[in-house]
């Protein structure tokens, strides 16, 4: 399986920016992975580029109102999706005013970080973080604590 992370913009916050490189380098170990950035613009415009940038593909749209998992049980939905065959799957992150429901719509699951809302870079970095921290469980590295 691949990874697709679809993002809104470039981040503009040093602490962002580095932690998303910081986490996607260490999820090349265990995936391949890709960051596209869609340019900023109105919601409408930034759901229709996101739905674009990820067509053909299993899309995970991260929203407060998505089903909120452990670290656990988000290894297991990469079990799942693998027993699937889901060949490339995508990571939504929205602009400063999230999705559409529109787009929200388009998503194969829907995934919260948390019942807080989250600046969207920060958002970034918390979910690559996760997905490093999935794949680390996968194999029984040491990584996650209980």
């Amino acid at each position: 399986m691949k990874l697709l992370v679809v993002s809104v913009g470039k981040p503009k916050l040093a602490y962002a920016k580095s932690g998303a490189e910081e986490y996607l380098s260490r999820l090349k170990h265990y995936l391949p992975v890709d960051w596209k950035q869609v340019k900023e613009g109105t919601e409408e415009q930034e759901g229709e580029r996101l739905l674009a940038a990820s067509e053909g593909c299993f899309r995970i749209i991260l929203d407060e109102r998505g089903d909120s998992i452990t670290s656990k049980a988000l290894s297991t939905k990469f079990d799942q999706w693998e027993r699937q065959a889901v060949k490339t799957a995508a990571f939504l992150i929205g602009g400063a005013n999230g999705h559409l429901p529109a787009t929200r719509d388009q998503a194969d699951w829907k995934w919260s970080l948390s019942p807080l809302t989250l600046q969207h870079e920060l958002a970034l970095t918390v979910m690559l973080e996760q997905l490093y921290r999935a794949q680390t469980i996968r194999r029984g590295e040491p990584y996650h604590r209980e």
